[in-house]
């Protein structure tokens, strides 16, 4: 073998050794390298075919990464908060209220053959929290606002099931109510925690019926905001009717949520979520919209109303039997002419009408009069007469200062009459 045979076996071998060492190529990019080249040599025409080709199957290959699947990684994300949640959640239930009142068919109206035998029923929802369970009774507490006025109150279970309940007492001044329900399908209770012991900035959760039962058990986070916020409760007119000390928290609470229970990371309830704050002024021109300012009533203060409740059927507060309106209500014009208040007098509650035999009556209280002061304490509207007058208890004497005619007059008030929904409410200017 000459010189230039065994060069030419010496690269023969080198080529094969490559082919071996070199790794196999993948099938579509092969075909596409090789028809693309192929193209290249033959003519315009071919090289477009190969175009397509290599176009389908990049196509192919690329969509077929974009594929995916659930991995089976399991991930332990249970949180304090979740936890916490599922110690109360089946406690928690929904409130249905109804009210029966009388209608008529228009139709019948119009022929003059109309009848008021027909009812519907009006509906009322909130939340409720199940926090006692004795033999055959659990014992519910929610608002008073809620079943105010109901005819009929059902409890929806976080289960589904639905029972009938009873109100075994209300308060409209706390806007507490307690109800009982058969204790056969309850499962969970709910525990009190201390409200003194919360702190401004530890995280609050808010559980209820927002909108109703269709979104029963949700759950919101928030912190405490503040602890002790006196706030006014007023009318529907946007009249001051008292004040009542509750817990801020910025956790969602909306309509619906009424009733149910804030809770602390132990799953306690420190307070039943009451009301929000949703703006500033009811003036359409000069309203502010507000968010995350909600307020609950405080768990020391709920259960001392609710055992009292479960006890008497009701709290036993004293009333003075008269209608009132704050004077900052009355024009600089009408407390001049009509009262005849000297200009000094600037706070206090006028007197619109006196109840026949009432404490305020016997003491020669008339229409008109401005009450000053009540027990040592000033009177600067009607939340701080309340706060005045809860003070005492039925049977106590307590003086009263007020004008009348413009001159001041001193009398003693015996308090004999028991404060109930008609003489006493917070969502009416009149009853004291």
């Amino acid at each position: 073998m000459d010189e230039e045979d065994k060069n030419q076996v010496s690269k023969t071998q080198i080529s094969n050794e490559n082919k071996k060492q070199r790794p196999p190529k993948n099938n579509g990019y092969g075909k596409v390298l090789l028809v693309a080249l192929i193209g290249g040599v033959l003519g315009g025409g071919i090289v477009a075919g190969g175009y397509q080709y290599y176009q389908n199957n990049s196509a192919t290959v690329e969509n077929s990464q974009g594929t995916t699947k659930v991995s089976n990684v399991k991930v332990n994300v249970s949180t304090q908060s979740t936890k916490a949640f599922n110690k109360i959640k089946n406690a928690v239930v929904s409130v249905e209220a109804y009210s029966e009142s009388s209608s008529s068919n228009a139709l019948d109206g119009l022929f003059g053959s109309g009848s008021n035998d027909d009812t519907t029923e009006s509906e009322s929802e909130g939340s409720g929290v199940i926090y006692k369970k004795t033999g055959n009774t659990a014992f519910i507490v929610t608002n008073n606002h809620v079943i105010s006025g109901a005819d009929k109150v059902e409890i929806l279970l976080n289960s589904g099931k639905k029972l009938k309940a009873t109100v075994v007492g209300h308060d409209s001044i706390t806007d507490l109510a307690v109800l009982k329900i058969n204790a056969q399908y309850v499962k969970q209770v709910a525990s009190f925690g201390n409200s003194n012991d919360i702190k401004v900035g530890q995280t609050a959760l808010a559980i209820g019926s927002p909108l109703g039962s269709k979104y029963a058990t949700s759950l919101t986070q928030g912190i405490i905001s503040a602890k002790k916020r006196t706030i006014d409760t007023t009318d529907s007119s946007g009249m001051t009717t008292g004040q009542t000390t509750v817990i801020q928290t910025d956790a969602a609470i909306n309509p619906g949520n009424s009733g149910g229970p804030l809770i602390n990371l132990d799953g306690q309830v420190v307070g039943i979520n009451s009301m929000k704050l949703a703006s500033t002024n009811s003036s359409s021109d000069s309203s502010t919209s507000v968010e995350g300012m909600g307020f609950a009533i405080p768990s020391n203060e709920v259960v001392k109303i609710i055992n009292e409740l479960v006890k008497n059927g009701k709290i036993n507060r004293p009333a003075l039997g008269i209608s009132l309106v704050d004077l900052s209500y009355i024009s600089s014009t009408d407390r001049k002419s009509v009262l005849k208040l000297p200009s000094s007098v600037s706070n206090g509650v006028v007197v619109l009408k006196v109840s026949n035999n009432s404490p305020a009556k016997n003491a020669g209280l008339q229409k008109y009069d401005v009450i000053t002061s009540l027990g040592g304490k000033k009177v600067k509207g009607l939340a701080t007469l309340r706060e005045a007058l809860y003070k005492h208890k039925i049977g106590d004497t307590v003086q009263i200062q007020y004008y009348h005619d413009g001159s001041l007059k001193t009398a003693n008030v015996k308090l004999t009459l028991e404060a109930n929904d008609k003489n006493t409410t917070t969502s009416s200017n009149s009853g004291n």
